[in-house]
């Protein structure tokens, strides 16, 4: 039997408007982006964390390339560190991730494996994204699953940098690269003596300090998507530091988890509490910026050989964008045009395409630039190859190693019962 149609009543039929009307808006939003106008102007959302001299120069890269593109316009959002991802994941829960996000290897490959950045392979294979002048390690290290999440926007290593105005005027040999572990204790436990400073800050809580211990012992952080090292291993390097604690070669507990706590323009090589800070080599010139002693900076202890060029940090296309291939093009211009390498210079690391890193190397006036860019070239000479990005958890394991390692540093456990800790609890982190 057939029954015939019969018109919707008038306030459904409101309700059903309404509810359309509603949905719309969010409809249009989950594509990340804003749409294509009548006109062929493009608005491209842009997200990045950063302090504010780090925006002034982003914000002064895109406005060239708009110059140089009028029809693309950016919708630009930036804000400090804590709080970012937090932030980042919540634009992405709701389907409306900027176009572009700038990223790091705490989060890339969870990023990536949950399917939320672009594939940008094929823009590289086209040359449409020449990475052809970057170091090849470090688009390996932007590549999960055999895909490129994300193009490498600087490249950096690990750096200790010390105080050479205080060692200087102590009359205390400088530290450098080559020395072993012991000899590092050793020596900050006679520069503290002469100085009245601690020698070194303890980098026991520090992932990329124990990362390149780990391989210069043969072992690695990760294998695949599994810990690389074993519960012995982060004892032995937690007993390390307890050590150097006994010989008051670092500061005491509290100024340690300072340290531990504080951004780069307070960490205590500037603040005065330390000779030595354990940071990564392209944050020497804001670290300089904020103290009137001279910094010099060296590699890590032990073999150089095992530290790497590591990306700095991305940006990723959102896999939602209406606009890939415009927002593919901005990230090919941001790190192979040299107008936009002379504007940006180091300050999310060395520029990636080595041709512009030699510029802007030749026209800095800043010197603890040109030192940065002099380090890693050196280093450079020697790195042996990178690992594998991390895999998703990194991030959990990068927190619990500072609370295993603050409960050694406080007294409060033993290195053995703190590794036991760190170990079942970085584990669990990566399984999840």
């Amino acid at each position: 039997m057939t029954t015939a149609s019969h018109p919707l009543p008038r306030r459904r039929l409101l309700r059903g408007l309404v509810a359309g009307m509603l949905a719309l808006p969010l409809a249009l939003g989950a594509c990340g982006g804003e749409e294509s106008s009548d006109d062929g102007k493009v608005e491209l959302s842009f997200f990045w964390w950063g302090a504010e001299a780090r925006a002034q120069l982003t914000e002064q890269a895109l406005a060239l390339y708009t110059t140089k593109h009028p029809e693309v316009t950016f919708k630009k959002t930036w804000q400090a560190n804590q709080g970012y991802f937090d932030k980042l994941a919540t634009l992405t829960a709701g389907n409306d991730a900027p176009d572009i996000f700038q990223i790091d290897d705490n989060y890339l490959a969870e990023y990536a494996t949950r399917n939320v950045t672009q594939d940008l392979s094929e823009y590289q294979k086209s040359g449409k994204i020449d990475t052809s002048k970057f170091p090849e390690g470090l688009v390996t290290y932007a590549t999960v699953d055999g895909k490129l999440a994300g193009v490498p926007f600087g490249e950096n290593t690990q750096g200790l940098v010390f105080n050479k105005t205080k060692l200087e005027a102590a009359k205390v040999p400088l530290p450098t690269t080559g020395q072993s572990w012991e000899e590092h204790i050793a020596w900050a436990k006679d520069a503290a003596a002469k100085t009245g400073v601690a020698g070194t800050q303890d980098p026991s809580a520090d992932y990329k300090a124990f990362w390149v211990w780990l391989r210069q012992n043969g072992k690695e952080f990760y294998n695949g998507s599994q810990l690389g090292f074993t519960q012995a291993d982060v004892q032995a390097w937690f007993e390390l530091w307890k050590g150097a604690r006994d010989a008051k070669a670092t500061p005491t507990p509290d100024v340690i988890h300072e340290g531990n706590a504080t951004d780069v323009s307070k960490q205590l090589v500037v603040t005065g509490k330390a000779l030595t800070s354990w940071v990564w080599a392209n944050q020497m010139p804001e670290l300089q910026k904020n103290t009137k002693d001279a910094l010099e900076v060296i590699a890590y202890p032990g073999d150089s050989t095992k530290q790497w060029p590591r990306a700095s940090m991305y940006f990723s296309v959102y896999k939602g964008s209406e606009h890939k291939d415009v927002a593919a093009d901005v990230l090919n211009f941001l790190v192979n045009d040299p107008e936009a390498g002379k504007i940006l210079g180091t300050d999310r690391g060395l520029p990636s395409n080595t041709e512009i890193r030699a510029q802007v190397a030749a026209s800095t006036e800043n010197p603890s630039m040109k030192q940065t860019i002099e380090m890693v070239k050196e280093l450079g000479k020697t790195f042996g190859p990178g690992p594998a990005v991390p895999p998703k958890g990194h991030s959990t394991v990068r927190s619990e190693l500072i609370k295993a390692a603050e409960e050694a540093q406080y007294g409060r456990a033993t290195p053995a019962k703190a590794a036991e800790q760190f170990f079942a609890a970085a584990q669990a982190a990566i399984s999840r």
